[in-house]
């Protein structure tokens, strides 16, 4: 069951003192993000920085105190894997990760960035792609693009008035289109000419050198452009070829950058070749960080092949491979057909090509596509990452409430019809008042605690930005930290808490060179307040919440303000007691813009 919020923010916090000059946390449990065991400490805070780390730290005059029995005390939480890029410039709060206490995000996923381009391409090559309105995008980007290349992006940002920490990797997509032209990008049967190569080559030194973390690129065709010129085309940065990739992993591996990586999901096989570009014999490895490694109920032999891959990756092959995991179930609601699984055939795509709701309609109707979508649906000659178990579906809304509650399946035996007819028959019918829920991997607890204690892992992949009417994964580490706190009071062995802590924090900081995830002396002060009395099923219940900025769009959360006492960013209170300091919206932001292996 879903719940509407109708406000995204809630009060604003009173605050007594000057609280980037001096706070106290008092009594807390402190983990310091390096997995050691917690101790019982105070931790002071002035000027942005932690001042001491001790127990009973005396109250100074004027200083503000926070009350931590009974809580863990830990560094801000680390969100590798976000497409904020849009967010940032309406809300650069991004409140609904800094409430579950993130501190530090990471921009330019799946080779998609911001860092140059013309604001028409960047919203085609962004907004199908991870579920965001163009028509909300592109008069965006067009109002406040005022940045022509990487540095004067970061640039851009460092203006901002941010809510966490942003650090940025820089697309492949945007440097193909920036270097070759949209249309050249975009073209099957078109290479990059030497002077393409060299303008690549010099937008990712020029990105490396302003502190990019390195790049992404993404070879998953089912990956779609928006707009009209290009519509239902892969993203550029599918049309590269490995010669094309390898020559630009060469300027990350001598710096030690990072290579972020989508495989091909569908086929899998690309996969070992991301394995052996990571692979270090005879030569500096190159680190690597690949989406990702669950268990799909499509195929339940994948999460053991790429747990297995990443160990012989790291091993035998001496690589730097890390995959990207979430640690909860990966669930999906869905508005008619709009969800990203639909496009991993191609009537699936031939209907997302369809906005206008009456021609998609008379298309799925047509005897002909109705056949197509069939065949292919049914296919087994390709791999595929959604289960298309019709049985395995629940209806939330429909304009026909008799529906709601059921599967497709069973709607479909009490109208003795095939259950992919049904399917089609609501969706031409009602549209994307049809909204349904499934889950597509990660359904089986055991083999989830099998993934999260992977030693080739970072716990990322949250999609936090994008896809707001189909994903919920903001919270994701009061998620990791209540499985972990329920696996202990089971009586299972999943984790330590300090181990979690680290997953969370300095694990994925010190893996991607950032100056973040640690509570140490002198080092800037983000810090998360977890109460865990508040880390309960409900960290599992989905709402949705009016998002600002975007034309009365509702998004999907889960919200559990209850189990975060404070979150403190940069020394300062960004989150107290069920509510978002607003202050940063108005004046100066909390976080800063962090670059690659620079520690303040």
């Amino acid at each position: 069951m879903l719940f509407k919020f109708s406000l995204d923010f809630l009060v604003v916090v009173p605050i007594l003192g000057d609280m980037r000059n001096a706070l106290l946390i008092r009594d807390g449990t402190v983990f310091d993000g390096t997995g050691a065991p917690g101790i019982r400490a105070d931790v002071r805070i002035e000027d942005g920085r932690i001042a001491a780390i001790a127990r009973d730290l005396v109250v100074r005059p004027g200083e503000t105190t926070i009350d931590a029995d009974g809580c863990w005390v830990t560094p801000g939480f680390v969100d590798m894997h976000t497409h904020y890029d849009a967010e940032l410039e309406i809300a650069p709060a991004l409140s609904e990760s800094v409430r579950h206490g993130v501190t530090t995000i990471v921009l330019g996923s799946c080779g998609l960035s911001m860092a140059t381009g013309r604001p028409v391409d960047l919203a085609d090559m962004f907004c199908r792609v991870e579920g965001i309105p163009r028509s909300t995008v592109l008069p965006l980007l067009e109002r406040v693009k005022d940045w022509n290349d990487p540095a004067g992006y970061l640039s851009h940002l460092d203006g901002l008035a941010l809510g966490p920490n942003v650090a940025c990797f820089l697309g492949h997509s945007t440097i193909r289109a920036a270097a070759m032209g949209i249309d050249r990008a975009l073209d099957i049967n078109v290479r990059p000419s030497a002077d393409e190569y060299r303008r690549m080559e010099a937008l990712l030194e020029h990105a490396l050198d302003a502190g990019y973390l390195g790049l992404s690129i993404n070879t998953l065709p089912w990956d779609k452009m928006d707009g009209d010129a290009h519509r239902s085309q892969p993203t550029p940065s599918v049309f590269g070829t490995w010669s094309e990739y390898r020559r630009l992993m060469k300027p990350l591996r001598r710096r030690g950058r990072i290579l972020q990586g989508v495989p091909n999901i569908s086929t899998k096989f690309n996969i070992v070749l991301f394995a052996l570009a990571s692979a270090g014999l005879l030569r500096r490895a190159l680190k690597t960080t690949l989406l990702a490694l669950m268990e799909p109920k499509a195929d339940r032999f994948a999460a053991k092949i790429v747990g297995a891959l990443a160990r012989l990756t790291n091993t035998l092959l001496r690589g730097n491979l890390r995959f990207q995991a979430v640690p909860n179930p990966f669930d999906l609601w869905t508005d008619g057909l709009e969800v990203p699984v639909m496009e991993e055939f191609g009537a699936g795509t031939r209907a997302l090509h369809e906005t206008d709701p009456n021609r998609r309609a008379d298309l799925i109707r047509d005897p002909a596509f109705r056949k197509r979508f069939k065949r292919e649906w049914n296919s087994t000659f390709l791999g595929r990452a959604y289960h298309r178990d019709l049985d395995d579906t629940e209806i939330l809304a429909c304009p026909d409430g008799a529906l709601v509650g059921r599967s497709f399946g069973a709607v479909a035996r009490e109208r003795r019809q095939d259950p992919i007819d049904t399917f089609l028959d609501l969706n031409a019918v009602h549209g994307n008042a049809l909204r349904w829920y499934t889950v597509v991997a990660n359904d089986r607890p055991e083999t989830l605690e099998w993934i999260l204690r992977h030693p080739d892992i970072l716990i990322g992949f949250s999609d936090a930005g994008a896809h707001l009417r189909n994903m919920a994964y903001y919270n994701f580490p009061l998620r990791l930290l209540w499985r972990v706190k329920e696996a202990h009071a089971a009586g299972r062995s999943l984790m330590p808490i300090e181990r979690a802590v680290h997953r969370l924090s300095g694990e994925i900081a010190d893996w991607l060179g950032l100056d973040a995830g640690h509570l140490v002396e002198g080092r800037r002060a983000d810090v998360v307040i977890v109460d865990p009395a508040g880390l309960t099923p409900a960290v599992e219940r989905a709402s949705e919440a009016l998002m600002p900025g975007f034309d009365d769009l509702y998004r999907v959360v889960r919200r559990n303000d209850e189990a975060i006492r404070a979150v403190v960013i940069g020394g300062r209170l960004a989150f107290a007691n069920g509510s978002v300091e607003e202050a940063f919206g108005r004046e100066r932001g909390f976080g800063r813009v962090l670059r690659a292996n620079c520690v303040s």
